[in-house]
């Protein structure tokens, strides 16, 4: 290692929080959120501090199950609410909860608790896997490229489209009355591929409107292996 790599090295283990040194990945962490849940907006405010973290790529997943008690969240969905029964197949929980943070596909946490969700951030980063994923997108299409690397591990390419930002007035259900603000909230998430480690180059739509879109290159067992982002209007 050159003497600007390992003093690079050094800087990054020394900022453990610190923004990304170059060739490492963002930490994903996943919120399952919905506008019908009084329990979830303070952890919609902890994301939104997340979310502002260099380091980390926040999304915030809201869950259908709470639209049939009083208010139909606008960004809920089917997929977002089967993506947490997955997570709670992987991570042998008893049921699905709200709010709910998930750390890069591993670590699970309730989603207010600063602490908790802290302990996982730390724990992820000591464990972060790296797979090159670069990703590019031009007139409403993302070209990905992924690998080599990963092992053989069977792993699957998601394209996952989100919004910066949205502000709601809620006029029923729990939160009736308050306004609520989030900040990543998914609109799509579409598996493109199966990806066996060798490097491949893939050319998909980006199906929802969206401010922007993250390519996730995840293992069967829940590993985050690699990320990109870019914004849709980006060149």
């Amino acid at each position: 290692m050159t003497r600007t790599g390992l003093l690079t090295s050094l800087i990054c283990l020394l900022l453990g929080t610190a923004p990304l040194c170059a060739g490492e990945r963002a930490t994903v962490v996943e919120l399952f959120t919905s506008e019908g849940c009084s329990s979830c907006p303070p952890a919609d405010a902890l994301l939104a501090e997340l979310a502002s973290r260099p380091e980390v790529l926040a999304l915030s997943f809201h869950v259908d199950y709470w639209d049939r008690l009083g208010w139909k969240d606008p960004f809920s969905s089917v997929d977002a609410t089967r993506r947490q029964h997955g997570y709670a197949d992987l991570l042998g929980l008893a049921t699905v909860y709200t709010p709910q943070i998930v750390v890069d596909g591993q670590w699970q946490a309730v989603g207010s608790d600063r602490a908790e969700v802290e302990q996982a951030l730390a724990t992820a980063r000591r464990s972060r896997e790296e797979v090159p994923v670069t990703l590019a997108v031009d007139q409403g299409q993302a070209h990905i490229t992924l690998g080599p690397g990963g092992d053989g591990v069977a792993t699957t390419l998601l394209l996952i489209g989100f919004d910066q930002r949205h502000v709601t007035p809620v006029a029923r259900g729990e939160n009736s009355g308050r306004t609520l603000s989030h900040v990543d909230v998914v609109r799509s998430i579409d598996e493109v591929a199966q990806f066996d480690g060798r490097a491949r180059t893939f050319e998909v739509p980006i199906r929802a409107p969206c401010d922007r879109v993250a390519a996730i290159l995840q293992a069967r067992d829940g590993r985050i292996l690699g990320v990109a982002v870019r914004d849709v209007d980006a060149r």
